[in-house]
């Protein structure tokens, strides 16, 4: 067996054997390739050399990841980000790269511009790292998870000047005069300007002639082609290849190949950044854990505790309440994989030794490994403090009647009150989230803070003297009971709810409640409608097919509570129900292509 494909086993092997550990340790992914280099590297096992070599080809899953991130930098999502991304993220990358240079310069007694880029490189967090926790948490739609994403959207564009620029920063070293600098970065902006006017005349035509051969095998190569060629020809001029490859993302972002594009690449991407995370493990200088542990241990903590404390005050700045801003902290405290590109590429161009080098990219390296530890010491804290603080007293409602209570003021009990609103009918709204009451309350909605599933509450909301009780909760169990303490205290208030899916309707009719709406019922009949509009069918059909599903639907809803609570029986209603409204729509075309005929056969001829 040869050398190297012994060492394409032994990649293989570490990563298939580290990656599922870290996971279920909950470490992440990110942390066990970096672990399998580790093991696998000179400073571990030794079974694999020449670190540097393994280095330069896997650095094209960074080239690969700016590229997806270029596809995804559509001006219309980055114009609904503006605010966030330029406020939060800029901000945060301007003033981190200032404080850490700052403390670059003090502690390792670099020079300016060295220590300039050294805080520039450690301001940026790990994008694969911080996205993935948030996704494995279910968190990238919270408060802090939508801040994370537009800092790390700042901070990956961010990384693109900071390679140009390095070039011109490594003017004045002896081998490189200012002019020199000057003539590659111009010759960067050139290539660039070429890259732009040519991608924008010839990539999209070349892949509408290969979508043609409507072969995949060829569109994948073409995309590969495209990512490779990009960074070949930047690599010839002497520019960061990553540039070029995120200057051709950026190029098809608004291209109809995009989503094709991104599906093919992706799979490469995954593959050659969990080498270079690897390759990244197998160039730690473990011989800095044993010579100077003290420094390491103090440089780590100190880069997540300048971090945090910035991103924290950032984020208190722009709105997020003070659980959100811990867990954003604590998310973007560590350092990124960037900061191992730009250190290489400053290494190259002299402005760092390469101890220095190692020395950071340690401090890097053991920042993300505390990155779980700091996660999940954050998120303990903030249910210490919801368990200790003590709950805000609910609202003093005001003395007026009104003939509706809305209970729970999210996204349905909201629309219900606009509608209102517009007919001049008067509502009483109850919200038993605080942090939602203060958010809505900004955009001048009437809501109280009080729990509706409190008879002391709905007393104070003048239940009754009310007419109708909305109720618009979200979480099943409450809402239940709700309309339990509304019958028994309040029997002349006519009830009418929000179901959350079938099971909850029929909860609701165990209780007498048949005033209801399933939550994405009529939205899912009118998202079907508009794919059949898409499709070619006419008005008339759409409006036969929609009205007749309703129809059919809520009918069997009433006939399937029978056997609610029998599963078997249930499972066989419904497949019995899918046949008869296939029935019907096969009964609807029928008489419409006979109306049709009729229609034919008493126009006059001629």
């Amino acid at each position: 067996m040869s050398a190297s494909l012994v060492e394409i086993v032994v990649f293989l092997a570490a990563a298939v054997i580290a990656v599922p550990i870290a996971q279920r340790l909950k470490l992440g992914s990110v942390l066990g390739y970096l672990l399998a280099g580790v093991i696998i590297g000179p400073w571990g096992l030794g079974l694999i050399g020449q670190v540097d070599e393994v280095l330069h080809l896997a650095e094209f899953g960074v080239v690969f990841l700016l590229f997806i991130i270029g596809l995804e930098m559509q001006p219309r999502r980055l114009w609904a980000l503006r605010k966030a991304i330029l406020g939060l993220g800029g901000l945060q990358v301007v003033a981190t790269s200032v404080v850490l240079g700052v403390a670059a310069h003090w502690v390792m007694g670099l020079p300016f511009l060295p220590a300039s880029v050294a805080g520039a490189a450690l301001a940026l967090s790990s994008t694969a790292f911080a996205l993935q926790m948030l996704a494995e948490r279910g968190e990238l739609t919270s408060r802090h998870g939508r801040g994370a994403f537009a800092i790390l959207l700042f901070q990956d564009l961010a990384v693109i000047p900071i390679l140009a620029l390095l070039p011109l920063l490594s003017a004045g070293h002896a081998d490189i005069s200012v002019m020199g600098g000057l003539i590659k970065t111009a010759k960067a902006a050139g290539v660039i300007g070429a890259l732009v006017v040519g991608g924008h005349y010839v990539l999209k035509p070349v892949l509408r002639v290969v979508a043609a051969t409507r072969m995949q095998e060829i569109f994948i190569a073409t995309a590969l082609l495209i990512v490779v060629g990009t960074a070949a020809i930047m690599e010839a001029a002497g520019i960061s290849v990553a540039l070029g490859a995120f200057v051709a993302g950026v190029l098809l972002a608004d291209s109809e190949y995009r989503h094709e594009l991104e599906a093919n690449v992706d799979p490469f991407k995954d593959l050659l950044l969990g080498l270079f995370f690897i390759a990244v493990g197998m160039s730690i200088n473990l011989g800095l854990f044993a010579s100077q542990p003290v420094m390491l241990i103090e440089m780590t903590l100190g880069l997540f505790a300048i971090k945090a404390i910035i991103l924290f005050g950032l984020a208190r700045r722009h709105g997020l309440v003070f659980p959100a801003a811990r867990n954003l902290a604590a998310y973007l405290g560590q350092g990124g994989e960037f900061a191992f590109v730009i250190l290489s590429t400053a290494v190259a161009h002299h402005l760092f030794v390469q101890a220095e080098a190692d020395l950071l990219v340690a401090t890097v390296t053991l920042s993300m490994v505390i990155t779980p530890a700091a996660v999940a010491a954050a998120a303990a804290y903030n249910r210490w403090r919801a368990g200790a603080s003590k709950a805000p007293e609910y609202d003093t409602l005001e003395e007026s009647q009104h003939p509706v209570i809305i209970a729970g003021f999210g996204r349905v009990g909201g629309i219900v009150a606009r509608m209102l609103r517009a007919k001049r009918i008067g509502f009483v709204a109850l919200e038993a989230n605080p942090a939602q009451v203060d958010f809505v309350r900004r955009f001048g909605a009437r809501v109280y803070y009080g729990d509706a599933s409190r008879l002391e509450m709905l007393r104070a909301a003048h239940a009754e003297e009310a007419k109708v009780l909305v109720v618009a909760i979200g979480e099943i169990e409450t809402s239940l009971r709700l309309v339990h303490l509304v019958q028994t205290n309040f029997p002349h208030l006519k009830i009418v709810a929000r179901a959350r899916d079938r099971r909850h309707a029929y909860r609701l009719m165990d209780q007498g409640v048949m005033v209801f709406q399933r939550e994405t019922f009529l939205s899912s009949i009118a998202l079907a409608g508009d794919t059949m509009k898409a499709l070619g069918l006419s008005r008339d059909e759409i409006e036969t097919a929609k009205t007749t599903f309703r129809s059919h639907d809520e009918a069997r809803l009433a006939e399937h509570y029978e056997v609610a609570d029998d599963e078997e029986r249930l499972a066989r209603r419904v497949r019995e129900a899918a046949a008869e409204l296939e029935s019907l729509f096969e009964r609807d075309e029928a008489e419409a292509d006979a109306d049709d005929s009729r229609a034919n056969t008493k126009r006059p001829k001629g």
